[in-house]
């Protein structure tokens, strides 16, 4: 994990920020991995009753890492070879499933794509003013994933999670509230502030009475099965990647014009 993410305690609070600010926080398969074992060492550690994620300089984490980063997995290479979820599917189990004690998510500049799935799988979220939340993924072949598929249409309904994706829409701060994204914006120069203000004062209730709350939370939204759903999101971002309209999507994005489609 070493300093692609930055872990500190102050009371019962655990801050875990995304540390690649030179890159924008954007997702290589360490930084994801380190993320989520970090979010795992948190569940395990019982003095830990609220956890915050959070990014490093001006950006909370402007999702895949498109320019080459080494390929990184934390498990032995049969294993990793026999895992159909990877971390973009973990970033949701490891933070509902598998901790039972609240999330808050400091968002604190960009999201996007799986930056935006890592964001939206948090319980809750504080936004800065001046961060943009966009999904991405139509403007790169892409389909969602990161669990958008499940917590996008959670909080903003059916309709408005497929024009969000489909019309490839930013939201930018207050607006994050409109949409059921965030549930406070908070000044860009009291963010920080702001952030651990709000996650100290959860720590005034009882962690059994916050991790009973979320597992019954968790459990009640749970009509499908979450381990299927993000096979399934896997699945069709695989086909959408590996189609012709999917290379030329990521070509232009590099090369910075308008793509040519051929639905192929």
């Amino acid at each position: 994990m070493g300093a692609l993410v930055k872990v500190s305690d102050a009371g019962h609070v655990r801050t875990i920020a995304l540390n690649r600010p030179e890159k924008k926080n954007a997702l290589s398969q360490e930084l994801a991995w380190g993320v989520v074992a970090a979010v795992d060492e948190a569940a395990k550690d019982d003095n830990v009753w609220v956890v915050a994620i959070t990014g490093t300089g001006d950006a909370f984490c402007a999702g895949l890492d498109l320019s080459g980063a080494p390929p990184y997995s934390p498990h032995p290479a049969m294993t990793a070879q026999l895992d159909d979820i990877s971390w973009v599917g973990q970033f949701l189990l490891s933070i509902r499933k598998r901790c039972d004690k609240p999330v808050v998510g400091g968002i604190n500049g960009v999201a996007v794509g799986a930056g935006l799935g890592l964001a939206m799988a948090t319980d809750v979220r504080l936004i800065s003013s001046n961060a943009r939340l966009m999904a991405g993924y139509t403007r790169i072949g892409g389909s969602p994933d990161a669990g958008l598929t499940i917590t996008l249409p959670q909080v903003m309904g059916y309709e408005r999670a497929m024009r969000f994706m489909m019309e490839n829409r930013t939201v930018t701060g207050a607006e994050a509230l409109d949409w059921g994204m965030a549930g406070e914006v908070v000044d860009q120069d009291r963010f920080d502030a702001r952030l651990a203000e709000y996650c100290a004062s959860l720590c005034e209730w009882s962690p059994i009475t916050l991790r009973l709350l979320k597992r019954g939370m968790v459990k009640s939204s749970e009509s499908h099965d979450m381990e299927q759903q993000l096979r399934y999101e896997v699945s069709n971002i695989g086909r959408a990647f590996g189609s012709q309209d999917g290379k030329e999507a990521r070509a232009a994005f590099l090369e910075k014009r308008k793509p040519v489609f051929t639905g192929r």
